[in-house]
C-alpha cells in the first residue's frame, strides 16, 4: 500500500513538476534527483505554484508545508518523500 501510494504521489509530482516548467519535457524524463532550481531553472514563484499543484492533485493540504520545508525541497524525490509523509499521517489520522 505504501509503495503504490508513493508510487501515485511520484506520478502526480512528475505530470505537475513536467507542467509548471512548460518547456516540453516528459514527466518520466524529471530526474528524481535533479535539483529542480539548478537543473530546470525552477523559480521561487514556480516552485510554489508547482506545489500548491501538486497537493492539490495529491489531496495534501499545502497547509502542512512552512516557507522553511518549501526552501528545503529542493528535488522532485524531496518533494515526493514530504508529500507522502503527509498523506500517511493523513490517513493515520483519519482511521
Amino acid at each position: 500500500m505504501h509503495d503504490d501510494h508513493t508510487g501515485a504521489i511520484e506520478r502526480a509530482a512528475r505530470s505537475c513538476l513536467a507542467r509548471t516548467l512548460d518547456t516540453g519535457i516528459a514527466p518520466a524524463d524529471i530526474g528524481l534527483d535533479l535539483d529542480m532550481v539548478n537543473e530546470y531553472g525552477l523559480s521561487s514563484l514556480n516552485k510554489v505554484l508547482f506545489v500548491t499543484a501538486v497537493c492539490d492533485a495529491t489531496g495534501v493540504g499545502v497547509g502542512n508545508f512552512t516557507e522553511h520545508d518549501l526552501a528545503a525541497l529542493r528535488t522532485l524525490r524531496d518533494v515526493v518523500a514530504a508529500l507522502s509523509r503527509h498523506a500517511l499521517a493523513g490517513e493515520a489520522a483519519a482511521r
